[in-house]
């Protein structure tokens, strides 16, 4: 959490000195703010080392918005959150006439996500691509996926949780008994797309036992590590006829070799998809997207993972965003 090593990686991508100050309030600060000259930069400490930061103190947004003149917003993967770097500083310099405004990664951001918020007739079909763990954790962002979108493709984890709302044997594989009822809610909508075959252990780390079955003949002892073949000509098929993809989270347990299959052929098939506007939410999708090769592949990969989703649940609304008028 040191800021130390990124003030050293900063000032070799921009070929400069940048002076680092171990504090995030006090002389020290305020001196080696007031004694930079034109061009020079300047990186404080680790702002969460501040507890009034993630509460939105507007005493500690009166005090670092004190250090500069302007600001600029560029974070898009914390423009989700409504803390004090974010939302704090730049209300106050608002309130006293001085500028604010975004750089050049949130606008490429804003731009790309935007395509994803409001999707045209002729940029359609749109197809949201959802993996990952929970259910829970993207409930909000599916509600709003089914109103945008034409098909949404279920993968990962979450997938199991709308295998057991079918009255499907999961095995030991992670379901969320507390969601079944919204599993079935979404299923009637005629618009999701779940695996048909799975790539199954009988242990998530050295496992005796891998094999490839159909959904419905998980055994008890077994849980779903990744889609299996059949799934990855399916999930191909749909993305081939699709002109805008948003895509959050892998196919399955990519971190593990065995099981990495699914995830890269999502991302050959939109790779294949040559008429798509294609993005790629952050988090563990962007990381595998970048560990595949396949980063060129896609329209937009992006740095917020929690900030895109949440960008598209609030139709293009986020706090660090909103404050700027963005």
């Amino acid at each position: 959490n040191n800021m130390a090593p990124v003030a050293k990686e900063l000032s070799k991508l921009l070929g400069q000195e940048v002076v680092f100050v171990a504090e995030t309030r006090g002389e020290e600060l305020e001196k080696a703010v007031a004694g930079l000259k034109d061009g020079q930069v300047l990186l404080m400490q680790n702002t969460r080392y501040e507890k009034g930061e993630t509460k939105n103190d507007p005493e500690l947004a009166k005090y670092w918005a004190s250090l500069g003149e302007a600001y600029v917003m560029d974070a898009f993967g914390s423009a989700h959150r409504a803390h004090v770097s974010t939302v704090g500083i730049p209300t106050v310099l608002k309130e006293e006439g001085k500028e604010v405004g975004i750089g050049y990664l949130v606008e490429k951001e804003v731009k790309a996500l935007s395509r994803c918020v409001e999707v045209k007739a002729d940029e359609r079909p749109y197809i949201a691509i959802l993996g990952g763990l929970k259910v829970s954790d993207k409930i909000q962002v599916i509600e709003s996926l089914l109103k945008k979108c034409d098909k949404i493709i279920i993968c990962g984890a979450m997938a199991y949780t709308f295998f057991k709302a079918q009255g499907l044997e999961t095995g030991t594989s992670p379901v969320e008994d507390d969601q079944l009822d919204y599993a079935n809610k979404c299923l009637a909508s005629g618009k999701i797309v779940l695996p048909i075959d799975t790539v199954i252990a009988d242990a998530f780390e050295n496992p005796t036992e891998v094999k490839t079955v159909a959904v419905n003949e998980i055994p008890a002892n077994f849980m779903g590590m990744d889609i299996g073949p059949k799934t990855r000509q399916l999930f191909a098929e749909v993305i081939s006829g699709a002109k805008t993809i948003f895509w959050n989270g892998p196919a399955g347990v990519f971190e593990q070799e065995a099981y990495q299959a699914g995830t890269k052929a999502v991302c050959e098939a939109i790779k294949d998809n040559k008429q798509c506007f294609s993005v790629v939410g952050g988090g563990d999708s962007a990381a595998a997207v970048k560990q595949f090769g396949y980063k060129d592949e896609f329209s937009h990969v992006s740095t917020g993972g929690g900030a895109s989703l949440e960008m598209i649940q609030f139709d293009g609304h986020l706090p660090g965003l909103d404050v700027i008028d963005c």
